[in-house]
């Protein structure tokens, strides 16, 4: 029998209700604050990711699903959104629209890396993206959002955690101040952040090994070694957070693993999965755009793991598949033909019909009625339709009536809708 891929999922009828209520109240949000969706392709040129995400990364160095096109291109299955968006706003010009650009986008990324629980090789996101926007606010707001839709889901153990990655400016600072921190734990590191230590020091910060997080106790903050502009920036987000009454936490370990990020950075936390604890995490990159041959544009996004919030919403409601208000129990081909006939009518305006195609006995059909959950049961056979009329059964008393042939369409829609 063959398998999935390892890391691979499939996403099975009874699921894919909590995958549509979530990205169905997701668009609707991002709808209501300005955002249009946007659709982009799942592979791109290698380089686009190389470039944006940074050669240094684990995802570009380990964990890209890369391979050359018949030509010898070397092209890659996304591993995120983000850089493929930037890539469509700048070949399509779509700043010469309007200086402001608020765009959403749901579908699977790729990446090779461990499978665990909540962690796939194809897994999904709902991203989004702002351009053009450069005060600290907009950052807000997108914590905003993200907050509201885990509340409109029911989604309640959740904290936001905010940090300031800085600038050009002060950045390089604060990474030779790290560096050196991180020289003296030589012994202390797993071999993963002694490696990231002479490359990209900053990633150290990110590493869930217990006993390299035990080290960094006392790793020297980020937040000490911001330059006047980020301060104020940083302060701003912050206060702003405060009066909408959002709780937070500034957590001076919080990086992201994408080296396009500067100033605020966020996570949405959770305690629903474990140590996989982020449901979603994002920030400001304001140089991305520039780096990838755009015009120079602020900007801010974030991405929701779904697969993650889906597994969260699932242990808060049961998802069940919704049972057929109507069964038609058919007998007879002349039975079997008009039943297709309403069947198919009733469920092109609205009304969830199931009938039975196999002509098995009206005992069989009443037994399957009743295991999909059917509100209703509409018999006939050809015996009715001799007489004239179909037998309409409420399935939860038991009551039954008599509709003529000719009234059935009209009749039965209006003793469900009142029931």
């Amino acid at each position: 029998m063959i398998q999935l891929i390892r890391g691979f999922k499939d996403i099975l009828p009874g699921e894919i209700d909590i995958w549509q209520q979530i990205e169905g109240t997701a668009s609707a949000l991002f709808e209501d604050f300005g955002f249009k969706e946007i659709r982009i392709p799942v592979m791109e040129r290698t380089e686009l990711f190389a470039r944006s995400i940074g050669e240094d990364t684990d995802i570009v160095e380990k964990e890209m699903y890369t391979f050359p096109d018949r030509k010898g291109d070397l092209i890659t299955l996304r591993p995120e959104a983000t850089a493929s968006i930037v890539r469509a706003y700048i070949q399509h010009r779509m700043y010469a629209v309007d200086s402001v650009q608020k765009f959403y986008t749901i579908g699977p990324m790729f990446r090779r890396e461990r499978p665990q629980k909540g962690r796939y090789r194809q897994f999904y996101q709902i991203n989004a993206e702002v351009f053009g926007v450069a005060s600290p606010l907009i950052d807000v707001q997108l914590i905003f959002i993200l907050m509201t839709l885990l509340n409109r889901l029911d989604v309640t153990d959740v904290q936001a955690h905010i940090n300031s990655l800085g600038c050009p400016e002060c950045r390089p600072n604060y990474r030779q101040a790290l560096a050196e921190f991180l020289v003296k734990l030589d012994d202390r590191l797993c071999a993963d952040c002694r490696r990231r230590r002479e490359r990209n020091p900053l990633r150290v910060l990110d590493c869930k090994v217990p006993s390299c997080r035990e080290a960094l106790t006392d790793a020297p903050s980020i937040l000490d070694h911001l330059c006047d502009d980020c301060r104020q920036d940083f302060d701003t987000v912050q206060t702003a957070l405060d009066r909408l009454g959002i709780v937070f936490l500034t957590d001076k370990r919080l990086v992201r693993g994408l080296d396009y990020y500067t100033r605020t950075t966020f996570e949405i936390q959770t305690g629903a999965l474990g140590a996989q604890s982020a449901v979603a995490g994002g920030g400001r990159y304001d140089g991305l755009v520039k780096m990838l041959d755009g015009p120079d544009t602020p900007a801010t996004g974030f991405a929701i793991g779904l697969d993650r919030l889906a597994e969260i919403v699932g242990q808060k409601k049961a998802a069940a598949e919704k049972p057929p208000i109507l069964f038609a129990a058919a007998l007879g081909d002349e039975g079997q033909q008009q039943a297709f006939q309403w069947v198919s009518r009733w469920c092109d305006q609205g009304l969830r019909a199931e009938m039975d195609f196999g002509g098995r006995s009206l005992k069989s059909q009443m037994k399957r009625a009743d295991k999909l959950g059917a509100a209703y049961v509409m018999i006939i056979g050809d015996n009715e339709l001799v007489e004239g009329v179909v037998i309409l059964r409420n399935m939860k008393t038991g009551e039954q009536v008599r509709i003529a042939v000719e009234e059935v369409v009209e009749k039965v829609g209006e003793i469900i809708s009142g029931s």
